[in-house]
Order: C-alpha cells, then structure tokens, then sequence
C-alpha cells in the first residue's frame, strides 16, 4: 500500500480540539491512557490465543515497554499484544466506532479535571497524546499476519492522518509521542516511573523501562540495554487486603471507572467454597450520566485466573446494582466462557448471589453505622442511586427484606432520609398501618387534601414521589408485621386512632346528607364510581379516592406520560359534609354545575389534568357572578 491520507471522522476532530486547547491541567493522563490501551491489547492477544495459540508467535510472554529520547524530543510506548492490520489502524484510530459518542461531547462540562476522566470514559484514550505531541506516529503489526503486513499510522492531530504499509518483524504495536515544544519534563525516567506509579501500578503486565545509571563522565543520566520493571505487575485484586492502601484502591477505582473522585465505599474480598473467586466492588459517590439507562451492560469486569475474559458482565450484577464498579475474578469458570454460558453457569449464579449480598452490606454498614459521617455517605448514596435501589425490590425477591430496611422517603414529619424502621418507631400507640401517599411531587404529596385528618392526629405519613414508586409497592406489602396502606386508597380507617365520637359523627352525617349524596351520584355517574361522605378532610371540601386494588390517578398519569394504556377505572368522589361548599349543595339551583366544579377540583387538587378546561371556568364563572 502506497502513503494514503485520509481524513478524520467529524467527532474525531472535536476529540482532538479538546484535548488540544483544553486538557492542559492534567497532562500526565495520556501515559495512563496509552498504558491502558497497551495492556488491552496484551489482554485481547491472550484471549484469542485461547483457540489460536499459534498467534503468541515467538514471543510468549506479554509485556509493555516505555521508551524515551532526549534527542528526538520522543516518548514511545511499545506493546507486543495483538496489534493492528492497516484496515484496523485506519478503522480503530480515524473513527470514534463507540456509540456514546455524542453523549461524551454532550458530557463535557469546561472542568479540565472531569473531561480528562471523560476521556477513557468513552474509548477516545489514545488521542490524549496529542495533549503533549504535536505530532504522532503508530507502528503496528496483528499477530498472525506476515511481517510484510505491518502499518504505519501518523497525524499531527488536525483533520487528517497517513497510512502506508511497512514490514514490522515484531507483532504488536508502537505509539510513538513527538513532544511538542515546552513539554520536556517528561523526557524523564524519574517523571514517567512516577506517572506509572500513580496510574498503572495495578497493571497486571510488567510495565518495563531501561534501567538508567549515572555518568561521571557525562555528568548525566544514561539509559543502558537492560529492561526492568517499574510496576509491582500483580494485579491489585490479587494482592493481600493488609498490604494496600486507601490511596491505592482509589487510584485503582479511577483507572477502572475513569471516575475523577474517589469511591463512596469498597469491598475486597477472597471467597471460597464451591465456587472460588475474588472480588473486588466499588460504589461511586456520583451518580454516572447514563445511570437510568437500564440496557447499558453492568461495570462488572470478568477475569478467570487473572486472565481478562470481558467488560460489562452484566450476568454477575443485578440490573438495579448497574452503578457498581469492579473486578471479578474466577478460579472455577472456563477461559473460553461466553456471555451465553455465563447466563446458564451455576458458579457464575453464586458469583451473582454472593457479589449481591457484599454490596448490600457495604451499604447496610454506612446506613446503620453509628459514625455521622458514615450515615452522611449513605444519605448522599441514596440521593444519587436511590431511586435505582427500589428497582430491586421488585426484581430481588431474595433480598427484599434487606431492601426494604435500605429504602429512605420524605415524610409529614421530614424532607428526607425516613426509614421504614424510623416510621415504625414512631408510630402512635394503637396505629396498625404504616401511611403513604404517592405523589408528582414533594409539594403536591405534602399539601394534598387526603393528608387532612392525618395531620390533625398527628400522624406521620410516607411522601412517595419517585416514578418507580407505585411499581416498587405493588411488591412491597409490609414491613415488620405493619402492612403499607395508601391513605388515597379505600375508605380510610384508622382504628382505634380514631374516637367513638367521630365514628358517630361520621355515621350521622352520613344518614343526614343521603338525599344530596344521591343527588351528586346522579350528577357524576359518568366521571364517578361512588360517591360517599369522608372522615379523611378537615378543611377541603372534597378528595378524589380509589378502591383497593384499583390504579391509584398517580399511576394511570405515569402511564399516560408514558405513551400507554391505563385500564380505565372511575374514582371515588369523597366530600366534607361540614365544608361550607358542600352545605351550598342542598336546593342550589346550580347543583349539577357545583358537583362538576367539586370533582374537578378533587382533581387538580391530586395533580390531574381536567379532560375539559374551559367548561370548568364557565362553571366557576357562572358561580360566581350568579
């Protein structure tokens, strides 16, 4: 092949802008990133030569060199991993294939820091080398093919790149960096050992460098033929819990997730028994952009006996766990796993079970510590992922209990972080039911009118406001012996919180206003199931209600909004016959227009959308001047 030029892929040209005008701050990522591409490389070779093991050629072990040249102004990382073909060189550097794409240019904020982490984030690693070249070459050969079938890539980061063909005796592939003007602090071998140190110690790799020595003569630093290593090459996973730092775990975190703050929370751990693996799990402090996106595969990567298998193996998390970050890694599974068999595996089933549970502890011990700061990292956990956890509670029927004591709400009595148990505890003497209202919002739940006879007792009630709540409750019945009733649903019942006064009271006004009861059935028969006189209000005239069993108008608006069907079912009309409103009823000559105006006002009273606004302000006018 004769030199071709080419151009870049347009979202390739705004990567390269960015990195060169803006991520000047954190310059020292580009080592990370291209050290990160090397030992995939490395990873993707070792995978392949499962079933072709021809492809390690001469060259059985796998290691990643980092070179420099105070001469040429060039810093070169080689890899002997599974290298590129001219086709791959020109797919895999020109273009962006990852579909995330222009969520990644979407996500980009101005703060250097966080779009440095965006960077590995979304498979655009290796054009952070142009953050300190000005210019680029990449020499690479894919095992297997003839050494006549080597690549030669390079650009100087604008809108083109050359190709050409070479013969490249050595498989893999060389990133060579031609240091623009004003970045020679890193033509040091002490500089780049301590960039490797910070970033790529966990590398699984020997990451090697030429050993230096002092020249009296020269009066300088020379780099002789020997290779040594400047990494610990073990895996972190793989090392004792006692010999790593907290420093280290994040370090290691930010590398695996491209997150630029540390973690909420970790778990290391070596599990044995029928099924033999380790683990090692990460909860992020902040929630991801993509976090509600339920298709997206897990953060979970999968190794067996060290050896890189694959990303995102959502079949070893739960989907309401897919904001977990880590590193499995299995004694027991094949090397030749696919994600098929992973859904059909056993082991990979207790993996599943057993990875669950250490989560779910991680956080129960934040939530339940007796630390302040602990219980702040759960409060700020749950604001971030919170909604996501009650997903399980409809998909986690084994761990629905713990999930249930995990869950916060707003409440009557506070804005947030109210335990189920927090509830229970405070809960009046002869109260059989744990109350809850859902809700569009906070201040729609919190000043509903079913919230009335509540209030005056005194008695606290569950603010639910999330989208995934009514779902969520619809397998969630009780907790701790106490059955969860929507104050919205049925005719509300307190028991023995409510006297024998107000029972006679209700029952009275019940006998009494029967003639306007019937009268308001008739008028409503096509917008109401029933209408019936309420003990729930105190000041509002009039609630809109549902029988057991039935969708709440929350949920049928949800679905709505949602582009689907909701079953058609009419609620019920509940009034305050003590409400002056409701006392205008009996012989108005305007009944028919003042029974419409109290359903519609139920309604927007709930957060409903009247079907007919105009017909209600005609009414409320003709009220009103007549």
């Amino acid at each position: 092949m004769d030199k071709q030029t080419l151009s870049f892929q347009a979202e390739v040209k705004q990567v390269l802008h960015l990195v060169t005008h803006s991520l000047y701050s954190n310059k020292e990522i580009f080592l990370r990133e291209l050290i990160s591409n090397a030992s995939d490389a490395c990873d993707k070779l070792r995978f392949e030569a499962l079933n072709k093991p021809e492809l390690f050629e001469d060259q059985p072990n796998l290691d990643v060199r980092v070179a420099f040249d105070p001469e040429t102004k060039t810093i070169t990382i080689t890899d002997n991993g599974i290298g590129m073909s001219a086709e791959e060189a020109v797919a895999h550097l020109g273009t962006i294939a990852k579909s995330g794409t222009r969520e990644f240019m979407a996500a980009l904020q101005g703060d250097q820091k966080k779009d440095a982490q965006l960077i590995g984030q979304f498979g655009v690693g290796f054009y952070s080398g142009f953050i300190v070249a000005d210019r680029i070459t990449v020499e690479s050969r894919r095992a297997g093919i003839a050494p006549e079938e080597g690549v030669r890539w390079s650009s100087e980061g604008s809108g083109e790149f050359d190709v050409e063909k070479i013969t490249r005796p050595a498989r893999g592939t060389s990133v060579i960096l031609h240091l623009r003007e004003g970045e020679e602090e890193f033509l040091s071998g002490w500089k780049l050992k301590s960039i490797i140190g910070k970033y790529s110690d966990h590398i699984s790799l020997p990451i090697l460098m030429q050993k230096e020595e002092w020249d009296a003569e020269a009066k300088k630093q020379v780099q002789r033929d020997e290779w040594t290593p400047v990494n610990k090459a073990a895996a972190l996973w793989t090392r004792n819990k006692s010999e790593i730092t907290r420093e280290q775990y994040d370090e290691f975190y930010k590398q695996l997730s491209y997150d630029s703050e540390p973690p909420l929370a970790y778990t290391h751990n070596r599990v044995e028994g029928r099924s033999e693996y380790t683990q090692l799990l990460f909860i992020p402090a902040k929630a991801p952009f993509d976090l509600w996106n339920r298709d997206k595969r897990g953060g979970v990567k999968l190794y067996v006996k060290r050896v890189f298998i694959m990303d995102d193996a959502e079949a070893l998390m739960p989907v309401y766990l897919r904001f977990v970050k880590g590193i499995i890694d299995s004694n027991d599974l094949p090397l030749n796993v696919s994600r098929e068999l992973l859904q059909e595996s056993r082991d990979v089933k207790a993996i599943r079970e057993g990875s669950t549970k250490r989560v779910l502890s991680m956080l129960e011990s934040l939530a339940d510590s007796d630390e302040a700061p602990e219980r702040e990292k759960y409060a700020k956990f749950w604001r971030d992922f919170g909604v996501v956890l009650k997903e399980g509670v409809g998909e986690d029927h084994a761990n629905q209990e713990r999930l249930a004591k995990l869950l916060r709400f707003a409440s009557t009595q506070a804005d947030e972080g109210v335990s189920f148990a927090d509830y229970v505890g405070r809960m009046k003497d002869g109260q059989e039911a744990i109350y809850y209202i859902t809700g569009d919002s906070l201040a729609a739940a919190r000043s509903s009118p079913q919230l009335e006879i509540f209030r005056k007792k005194g008695i606290e009630v569950l603010l639910l406001t999330d989208r995934v709540d009514e779902w969520m409750l619809s397998h969630l019945y009780e907790f701790d012996g106490k059955p969860l009733q929507s104050v919205a649903k049925g005719a509300v019942d307190l028991g023995k919180l409510q006297d024998e006064a107000e029972k006679k009271q209700a029952e009275e006004a019940a006998t009494t206003f029967k003639p306007v009861l019937e009268r308001l059935k008739e008028s409503l028969k096509d917008r109401a199931k029933d209408v019936r006189v309420t003990t729930r209000l105190v000041d509002s005239p009039a609630c809109l209600v549902v029988e057991e069993g039935d969708m709440s108008g929350h949920l049928a608006r949800l679905l709505k909004q949602a582009g689907q069907q909701a079953p058609a079912a009419k609620p019920i009309l509940e009034v305050n016959a003590e409400h002056a409103l409701v006392k205008r009823l009996e012989g108005n000559a305007h009944f028919d227009d003042l029974a419409q105006i109290l359903f519609d006002q139920a309604l927007l009273a709930e957060g409903g959308q009247l079907e007919d606004p105009a017909a209600y302000v005609r009414r409320v006018n003709t009220l009103l001047i007549g």
